[in-house]
């Protein structure tokens, strides 16, 4: 069952944080560069998973650290050159990258999350076609989700 809120999502007490990057995303703009700052550890950590597996969009990637969870949608195509920023988030990409999200929680067991307006910053989609999308495979889990489709920076959203 989703829950739009209006908040800051790293003050989410969900059990998990959702975000879209691209594989090999250099985590340097939007929540990502915020998560990368917050957690550099993460960062690090899918640095290396990106070498050794080399993802795919529409695949997803878990990360738990101390007192955290984020779990990554690649709903972008990857950077050309290392150098090169990532590509754009598609439709196809995402719908792939949730299912993989719903296949995570159930797998997990996960008792909550919480996602902003995936794919519509950084990878450039339009809000009114993602929306219904993560309506489509997140609204019918019995789980609390908690969209963040209006960011407020420290400002924690009432996710009860």
């Amino acid at each position: 069952m989703i829950k739009e809120v209006t908040g800051d999502i790293l003050l989410s007490q969900s059990q998990a944080i959702v975000h879209g990057v691209a594989p090999n995303d250099h985590f340097d703009r939007g929540l990502a560069l915020t998560l990368r700052e917050t957690y550099p550890s993460m960062y690090k950590d899918f640095r290396h998973y990106c070498q050794q597996f080399h993802p795919q969009p529409g695949a997803a990637w878990v990360w738990s650290g101390v007192g955290a969870r984020v779990i990554n949608l690649f709903t972008q195509e990857p950077p050309q050159t290392n150098t090169s920023r990532p590509g754009r988030a598609s439709i196809i990409h995402v719908n792939h990258a949730l299912r993989e999200l719903v296949k995570l929680i159930n797998e997990e067991k996960l008792e909550s999350i919480a996602l902003p307006r995936l794919a519509t910053g950084v990878g450039g989609l339009d809000w009114e076609e993602v929306k219904p999308v993560i309506y489509n495979y997140l609204d019918p889990l019995p789980i609390p989700v908690y969209l963040y489709s209006n960011y407020t920076k420290g400002v924690k959203a009432a996710e009860k």
